[in-house]
C-alpha cells in the first residue's frame, strides 16, 4: 500500500521534518484545516499556530510555527515556514519569559513601542506556550 501523504517542512535553518504521514493539520489564513490523502491541490498562507502531524503508525507530532506558506499537490505537502519548533524542543522557561516580555511591551503606555510588532510577539509567545503542553 502506498503511503497516504508525504510531508516536508522547511525553515530558513533547513529541513525540520520529512516523512510519510496519515494527516497534517495546519493553521491557515482562514482557519485551521486538515489534509488527508487525495486532498485537492491548494496553496495557502500559514498563520501563527500549531501544526499537528499524525504519522502512519498513529504517533502525533506537534510544532509551533510563526507563519509561512503551504502547498499540497498529488499527496505531497510542502510547508515553508518562518519557524517550526517541535513541542519537545521548546524551552518552557524561555517561552514563559518571552510571554512576560511581550505582555509588558503591550502594557507600555509611553507610545514608544511598535504596537503591531508587540502584538505579533505576544501571539508567538502564547502559541509556543500552547504547543509546549504537548511535550
Amino acid at each position: 500500500m502506498a503511503p497516504d501523504l508525504y510531508l516536508q517542512i522547511v525553515t530558513p535553518f533547513g529541513r525540520t521534518y520529512q516523512n510519510d504521514v496519515k494527516t497534517c493539520t495546519v493553521p491557515g489564513f482562514s482557519g485551521q484545516f486538515q489534509v488527508l490523502k487525495n486532498h485537492a491541490t491548494m496553496l495557502s498562507l500559514v498563520e501563527i499556530g500549531m501544526i499537528k502531524i499524525e504519522e502512519l503508525g498513529g504517533s502525533m507530532k506537534y510544532l509551533a510555527t510563526s507563519g509561512g506558506f503551504f502547498e499540497v499537490n498529488n499527496n505531497q505537502i510542502q510547508i515553508i515556514a518562518e519557524t517550526a519548533e517541535f513541542a519537545g524542543d521548546i524551552d518552557e522557561m524561555r517561552a514563559i519569559e518571552s510571554l512576560k516580555r511581550a505582555r509588558e511591551r503591550l502594557a507600555d503606555q509611553t507610545g514608544k513601542i511598535d504596537f503591531l510588532r508587540a502584538k505579533v510577539s505576544l501571539m508567538r509567545a502564547v502559541n509556543r506556550m500552547n504547543v509546549v503542553k504537548f511535550k
